[in-house]
């Protein structure tokens, strides 16, 4: 039985740096604000405030148990069952969840959007549209590179060490596989205009 009552639900994989925000903003532009909102997986990490900073840094970010799903899955349901939830915030420096949240209203398009959405079985049964933006990694790895060390306040050092020891093992074992779960693959993300015009239209096809 479908438990969706209002609302259709666009899931946006793929790998760190691939375009995956792009393409939802482009969404969110294209359609407006009051026919969209934008779901970041990334706000859904687990509260790690009981261990010290080192302990939360040395955490592995990129495996799909660093997210809350429970929690993920119970706020999506309620969003598709037309009602409001309170959205985590996620401080990345600190690698802690914020006690303050944010409040999400009922749309008409929600977009879901992060490296692993694909991969819990829970919510690709949710999801309306399955997407896959697929970038080569040398591009990702710069995007992210660019991302950690001008707005999370990470080191080079930092970033590159992480990128070894998890990122690119994570790709490889749990965000590539998932591709193949995808309705859509996008290559280049939002600067590929054909792409993402072919899934506006898709989307006003639902509604």
């Amino acid at each position: 039985m479908n438990v969706k009552q209002s609302g259709i639900l666009i899931g946006i994989a793929g790998g760190t740096g691939s375009g995956k925000t792009k393409v939802a903003r482009r969404l969110l532009e294209d359609m407006g604000p009051n026919q969209v909102t934008i779901i970041d997986q990334d706000s859904y990490y687990r509260d790690l405030r009981p261990l010290e900073f080192e302990e939360r840094a040395a955490q592995n970010f990129d495996h799909p148990n660093a997210i809350d799903t429970p929690l993920l899955l119970k706020h999506m349901k309620a969003l598709l069952n037309g009602q409001s939830i309170d959205r985590p915030i996620y401080n990345f420096k600190d690698h802690l969840r914020q006690p303050e949240t944010i409040k999400v209203e009922p749309h008409s398009i929600y977009v879901l959007e992060g490296i692993l959405i694909l991969y819990y079985p829970e919510l690709r049964a949710l999801m309306d549209i399955k997407v896959f933006v697929d970038t080569d990694a040398d591009i990702r790895f710069i995007r992210r590179l660019k991302r950690d060390l001008n707005s999370r306040g990470r080191t080079l050092e930092s970033v590159i060490h992480q990128y070894q020891e998890t990122v690119r093992p994570m790709h490889m074992e749990f965000v590539e596989p998932s591709k193949r779960f995808a309705d859509i693959i996008i290559p280049e993300g939002g600067y590929n205009h054909v792409a993402v015009d072919l899934l506006r239209t898709k989307i006003h096809s639902l509604l």
